[in-house]
């Protein structure tokens, strides 16, 4: 089931706009050097967009005070309206039926948008 849904996903739920978007932001973090944490934490919630059934983002142990004061710059420089988008485009997608598991998966996404960095992305047993 979870192949199915990730294979609707891409194709219909957006997971494909979404991994593109974050690949590009993640190549200008790359580009600009200073920013390279962030183009990892792009990189991360890229490949989640792609395939989000059967997956979830959990805290890591080792992240440090570092990551705690990036993400307080990411979610103030970009973080909010990411998050704010993938609400919009899950109330959007949960109106029909079909869509409320794709409404969920964008749902699942805002924490990762909001606070990216010490986070990982794991597979759900």
């Amino acid at each position: 089931m979870r192949l199915i849904l990730n294979i609707l996903w891409f194709v219909f739920g957006s997971g494909f706009v979404l991994a593109i978007g974050y690949g590009l932001a993640a190549l200008l973090c790359f580009a600009l050097i200073v920013t390279i944490p962030f183009g990892v934490a792009a990189m991360r919630l890229a490949v989640y967009s792609l395939w989000p059934f059967g997956r979830t983002i959990v805290d890591r142990r080792d992240a440090g005070v570092a990551s705690g004061i990036a993400n307080i710059l990411w979610l103030v420089l970009f973080g909010w309206w990411i998050a704010l988008a993938h609400i919009a485009a899950g109330v959007a997608q949960c109106v029909t039926i079909i869509g409320i598991p794709f409404g969920i998966a964008n749902f699942k996404l805002v924490p990762a948008a909001l606070w990216p960095l010490g986070r990982e992305v794991v597979e759900v047993d």
